[in-house]
Parts: structure tokens; sequence; C-alpha cells
């Protein structure tokens, strides 16, 4: 019963160690898994940080340019007011330019047919004895 009573002890010793060394090499995995995670972790953290970063950058410049916006605004408005006067000036000088030169055509077509009629009225007719 001695010799039982010791394998039995020996048996449960031994599996104790091989429980022993399982759950180390299981906290050992986990360590190093952790350690693995705890660096992606950081490193993802510092991306995420300069990503932000250049985010800040990024609104602070588009906030700049929208109060930048109502200025070029006024001055696209201004601008327009410019073109719109500017091209009624053009539209009334073309119109008089129009005018005098359908008058030039209106002039130099009656002198035309004034010369034809006087040539016409100066040539002797047949057949009237004159």
């Amino acid at each position: 019963m001695f010799f039982a009573t010791i394998i039995l002890i020996l048996l449960g010793a031994l599996l104790s160690l091989f429980a022993a060394i399982r759950a180390l090499r299981a906290y050992l995995r986990y360590r190093r898994a952790r350690a693995t995670f705890q660096v992606e972790v950081t490193e993802e953290v510092a991306r995420l940080a300069a990503r932000t970063d250049e985010l800040e950058k990024n609104l602070s410049a588009l906030d700049a340019r929208a109060a930048e916006l109502p200025v070029r605004i006024s001055e696209l408005q201004r601008n327009l007011d410019n073109l719109q006067v500017l091209t009624k000036a053009l539209g009334t000088t073309l119109r008089q330019v129009q005018r005098v030169l359908s008058f030039n055509a209106l002039k130099t077509l009656s002198a035309d047919r004034i010369g034809r009629m006087a040539r016409n009225a100066s040539v002797p007719k047949k057949g009237n004895p004159g």
C-alpha cells in the first residue's frame, strides 16, 4: 500500500508538472500576444495622432479659405456689376454704329439712285424730236 500511495503521489506530481508547464506556456504566449498587441496599438495610436494633426491643419486651412469667401464673392459681384455696365455701353455703341451704317447705306443708296435718275434724264430718248 505504501508503494501505491507513492505511485499515486508521483502520478499526481507528474500531472501537476505537465499542468504547470502548460500553464507557463499559455502565460508566455499571453505575454507575447499582449506585447505584440501593445506595440501595434501604440503604432496605430501614433498614426491616428499624426492623421489628426493633419486633419486639424487642413481644417484650419479650410476655415481660412472659408473666411475669404465673402470677400471674393463681393469682388465677383463688383466685377459682375462692372461687366453689366460695360455690356450695356457696348450694346448702346453697337446700336449707334448700326444706325450710322444704315444711314450711310441709305445715303449711298439714295445718291446712287439720284445719279441714275440724272443720267437717265440727260440721255435723249429715241422717238422724241427734241
